[in-house]
């Protein structure tokens, strides 16, 4: 993805491989309305690229890595440092499609909780206090991400999406929990199959999209 960011220059791609200039797409300060962390008030970092195509993605505008500037790492860090949050979320996009040891290393010193969600289809780079993994059906997580996830949050559309998630929950860590999410325009159909199947299948549990009950970013 980074051989496809169009028009830069070559300090800019040294910059890039580095980790000290991403494609931003957005940041704001808002609750994580999701997973383990929901409820948290927290800043958020989103990189724009993505190779992995969810039909169902409700960010497709984050997929063109060119369609966003790429930032100083340290302007970004600025603007962290700039709201009270005590816990940063780096989402996209995709975000280890880059290099994300600077903006970790430089997130640590404001003494911040470091949050990823990744679909894990490429290889873990930065320094992590936790990684919400959710799996993609056209690229699979990759081992070393399986490894160290410690959510795992898988979207579910249909039926066969719940068969799929106990199939990457067999390959994740014994701490790691577990997530079942209702696709967003697909709910009202498949969350009465969700509550019904973590009553009887209780090492599950539910996630709801509740930043957009809530209508906040």
């Amino acid at each position: 993805m980074i051989n496809q960011i169009e028009n830069i220059s070559t300090t800019d791609s040294e910059l890039l491989l580095k980790g000290k200039k991403l494609p931003v797409m957005e940041e704001f300060y808002s609750i994580q309305g999701e997973g383990y962390n929901t409820g948290k008030a927290a800043y958020f970092i989103r990189v724009g690229g993505c190779d992995v195509g969810c039909h169902w993605c409700d960010v497709k505008e984050s997929w063109n890595p060119n369609l966003h500037p790429l930032v100083d790492v340290d302007a970004v860090i600025r603007n962290v440092k700039a709201q009270p949050a005590n816990a940063i979320v780096i989402t996209g996009g995709e975000p280890l499609l880059y290099n994300l040891n600077y903006l970790t290393d430089e997130l640590a010193k404001q003494q911040v909780d470091i949050f990823l969600e990744t679909s894990g289809a490429h290889p873990l780079t930065g320094s992590w206090h936790w990684i919400c993994l959710s799996p993609k059906k056209n690229l699979p997580p990759l081992p070393e991400v399986y490894n160290r996830a410690d959510e795992l949050k898988v979207i579910v559309y249909n039926k066969h999406d719940i068969e799929w998630a106990e199939e990457h929950a067999a390959k994740v860590n014994a701490n790691c929990k577990l997530y079942l999410q209702p696709e967003w325009s697909n709910r009202e159909k498949v969350l009465p199959m969700i509550i019904d199947y973590v009553m009887n299948h209780p090492h599950w549990n539910i996630s709801l999209q509740t930043h957009k009950y809530m209508q906040i970013p």
